[in-house]
């Protein structure tokens, strides 16, 4: 991607000031724009990765993610967070719950402002290359799956599977996110919206309807016990295999 457009939004935004500078010097176009003006109503978020913070109210932070996601960010840009340099005594538990919490509400990574340059720069770009991943054509293709979002339409091996509007958001979830743990109250943010006050456990009814109807497919959603799910992608048996191997198993029994 060349010369990636960065902007910047904080409540102190000179803090970030060596960073931004960096990444300018690094071939970035870096823009700070305030909160109030980073969403067009059409377009989402005019960015191909936003940096947001540091923030000395996290709740505000939090709130900017899910009100990114809801713009449509996931769609067009990275969310990275950015926290203050820790403060003298700053319990290091605290800090590593804080970068949970950033990443479970929406955000793609979580950089401090004492991180070597270098170290953040490379993990921007690592960002950026896993978002900017999604076919331009906004088809994923995942084995037999093909995942329209424009027409918010699946077919597997070309043949339309109906979905419901948050089995497709589950989907697409995982897609999204092969071989990363995703928690259930993560779930519940990216597919239900942090407004969603019923119990968890919708998720997993959610999941055992997707699995179904994604047959054979379904096997790469994997559970992860007392955690939530995992997209799981891999080579997936043929039916001729599947037969062939259970022969052997029966004369290997005889």
């Amino acid at each position: 991607m060349n010369n990636p457009l960065a902007v910047h939004t904080a409540c102190e935004p000179e803090k970030a000031s060596v960073l931004l500078g960096f990444l300018a010097r690094a071939g970035f176009r870096v823009e700070t724009k305030p909160r109030e003006k980073l969403f067009s109503p059409r377009k989402g978020v005019a960015a191909d990765v936003l940096l947001a913070g540091p923030f000395s109210d996290h709740s505000s932070a939090l709130e900017l993610a899910r009100a990114a996601r809801r713009a449509g960010l996931s769609k067009n840009a990275a969310l990275v967070a950015l926290l203050d340099v820790p403060k003298p005594g700053e319990d290091a538990g605290e800090r590593a719950s804080l970068r949970v919490s950033y990443l479970e509400a929406g955000f793609d990574e979580c950089l401090s402002l004492e991180q070597d340059l270098r170290e953040c720069l490379a993990r921007i770009r690592a960002v950026l290359r896993r978002t900017s991943a999604m076919p331009c054509e906004e088809v994923i293709k995942e084995g037999p799956l093909e995942l329209n979002v424009s027409a918010y339409a699946l077919k597997i091996r070309g043949r339309p599977v109906p979905l419901t509007a948050k089995e497709f958001d589950l989907l697409f979830v995982f897609l999204s996110s092969p071989e990363r743990v995703l928690s259930r109250p993560y779930l519940i943010e990216r597919v239900w919206g942090y407004d969603y006050f019923g119990s968890p456990r919708t998720v997993d009814v959610h999941v055992r309807r997707l699995r179904s109807k994604l047959g054979p497919s379904g096997d790469m959603i994997a559970t992860v016990a007392c955690v939530g799910y995992k997209w799981s992608p891999r080579p997936l048996r043929r039916e001729s295999d599947s037969r062939r191997t259970a022969g052997q198993t029966g004369k290997a029994g005889d």
